[in-house]
């Protein structure tokens, strides 16, 4: 059937409430109205609780055919009218993105609202909803996810006159997104303790993967130690490597991407570098080696020379099963970068360098990894007084203070 494009035309409806008595929902509530295209005359009807509710349920449709609203798809559901309409509400999103929008609609949303008209949803409707969602236990991630497809549905109702407001646009939740969006409140808390920890980890994926593939612990070691993330490990070429200097000038990552894999610009769109340790040099060195003269050729790739997601070395190494074997049941593969970040932290790299390494777009991601133990506290204050003590010009500790300490 060929486009034909209506113009929004204001309906009269003709309305009435009949009562029911004996049933759960006694109310009935119906409208009228002429289609102006066809000249046939059409009705919706709904079943309330009270007098009230069916009055309220056809003002709305009146304020809806008012504005020129075809009154049956007013009185759609949830359910209805994000199926039918979500490819125009999640237009412009990558795959990536889509994937768990989809999984929140489908698995959250639709059980939790899905019946509900979508003119009647309140703010307070999906408030309760969301607070459900984390009672339940779902992740920061997962309510995230599924609250941001929530609003881009009725974000779409709006702009195709539905509802006046997005209900879904909840205040407060715009710094659980910021949290979620990357790392977690605590990372220090995801990342492995030490070195053996981290080549435990990468010993027992070779182990579980197929015919043992020793480039699983590579990536692996390779990640934590540079604090990066799977995709950027994916995007490093032997150009991107200094040698003489061991630096490594991060400028792509590999994503997800309509059409498969593809190679883009790091998260933050700009490049940075990030010092090769002496604990991965000889690793380094050797695969540098083995390319030869190919400075466009990728440092690591998997067993058939095909490019490297989080999702591939889940898969390939049976991940789940190897970090529950060694007692990391909720370890993830972001949290090697968890983990590297943390290291350089515990180790005193200055917080303004270890941002530049992270790309961090705010010092405040930064911050969160750093956690000074006592002795660093202890430290600290020795600093302080022995400033304080041989700084001319500054007055000396009071006389026989140190004595009333020690008595003290």
């Amino acid at each position: 059937m060929p486009y034909r494009h209506q113009l929004p035309t204001a309906v009269p409806l003709s309305h009435d409430i009949e009562h029911r008595p004996g049933r759960k929902l006694p109310y009935k509530a119906r409208v009228r109205w002429t289609d102006p295209s066809t000249k046939q005359r059409r009705s919706v009807a709904q079943m309330h609780a009270t007098d009230d509710d069916a009055q309220e349920w056809i003002d709305a449709l009146l304020a809806s055919a008012g504005r020129g609203i075809d009154p049956s798809a007013a009185t759609q559901t949830l359910a209805e009218y994000g199926n039918a309409h979500m490819q125009l509400a999640l237009r412009g999103l990558e795959p990536k993105t889509t994937d768990p929008y989809l999984a929140g609609w489908r698995l959250r949303v639709v059980p939790a609202l899905g019946h509900l008209p979508i003119t009647m949803i309140a703010n307070g409707d999906v408030d309760r909803t969301v607070y459900a969602w984390i009672a339940d236990g779902e992740g920061r991630s997962t309510v995230k996810n599924t609250l941001a497809v929530l609003v881009r549905v009725m974000e779409q109702a709006v702009r195709d006159g539905l509802i006046t407001a997005n209900p879904a646009r909840i205040k407060g939740w715009q710094r659980q997104y910021q949290l979620a969006e990357d790392e977690l409140d605590n990372p220090r808390s995801l990342a492995l303790p030490n070195w053996n920890a981290l080549q435990d980890l990468a010993d027992a994926l070779v182990a579980r993967s197929h015919d043992r593939y020793p480039g699983w612990g590579d990536v692996v070691t390779f990640a934590a130690c540079t604090a990066a993330r799977i995709g950027e490990v994916s995007g490093v070429r032997v150009k991107d490597i200094d040698t003489t200097n061991w630096i490594w000038t991060l400028r792509r990552q590999t994503t997800p991407s309509p059409g498969g894999l593809a190679d883009k610009n790091t998260k933050g769109k700009t490049a940075r570098r990030v010092p090769l340790i002496d604990e991965v040099r000889p690793m380094v060195a050797q695969r540098v080696l083995a390319l030869g003269n190919r400075p466009d050729a990728r440092l690591f790739t998997g067993p058939r020379g095909g490019r490297i997601t989080t999702a591939v070395l889940r898969d390939a190494t049976h991940w789940d099963d190897a970090v529950q074997s060694l007692g990391y049941e909720h370890l993830r593969r972001h949290d090697l970068r968890h983990t590297g970040l943390t290291w350089l932290a515990d180790a005193g790299v200055p917080l303004h360098v270890l941002r530049l390494i992270a790309g961090h777009g705010s010092l405040h991601t930064t911050q969160r990894y750093l956690h000074p133990d006592l002795q660093s506290v202890v430290h600290a204050g020795r600093t302080l007084s022995n400033h304080l003590t041989t700084t001319p010009g500054l007055p000396p500790p009071a006389p026989g203070m140190s004595a009333t300490l020690r008595r003290l």
